[in-house]
């Protein structure tokens, strides 16, 4: 059975990667037996500062939600580079990412989601795995925390 290929998002491309982290990371060798994820990120000074609300995957054009994790996680992590680049950042500049998912049992399929739209950014994470979001249906919520330098660079 052929599986359909997901969409090219030529915005997914262009916002995430487009140039070298500029925050130092620190690894010790603890985050990088568990994922594609740094265990500690150090943001430079006078840098500007982002920090999101959790995120859920919910249509902003009032559809609702998906009813599975990946359509859910494909929306949260289209809203958080939505919200990156109102900024003038991009996925590079992330410092910590914090998700939060309802089922262990979604956290593969998730991760393929977060790391198509991460790529080669290893900001600081935590996942956690929790009873319940704001609504029952909500299965994830992703958080960012993002620093740019002043002058753009």
């Amino acid at each position: 059975m052929d599986v359909p290929r997901p969409r090219r998002d030529t915005r997914l491309e262009q916002r995430r990667n487009t140039r070298p982290m500029a925050h130092t990371i620190h690894d010790i060798g603890v985050a990088s037996q568990i994922g594609s994820y740094s265990d500690a990120i150090e943001a430079k000074p006078n840098l500007r500062w982002l920090m999101t609300s959790g995120t859920p995957g919910l249509a902003v054009n009032g559809d609702g939600l998906p009813k599975d994790i990946t359509g859910q996680a494909e929306l949260a992590w289209q809203h958080i580079l939505s919200i990156l680049g109102k900024a003038g950042m991009t996925v590079t500049d992330i410092v910590k990412v914090t998700q939060y998912l309802t089922r262990a049992d979604d956290i593969a399929a998730y991760a393929k989601v977060r790391t198509r739209y991460l790529g080669q950014a290893r900001p600081a994470s935590m996942l956690l795995v929790i009873p319940q979001l704001v609504w029952p249906e909500i299965l994830v919520e992703v958080e960012i925390i993002a620093a740019k330098a002043r002058d753009g660079r």
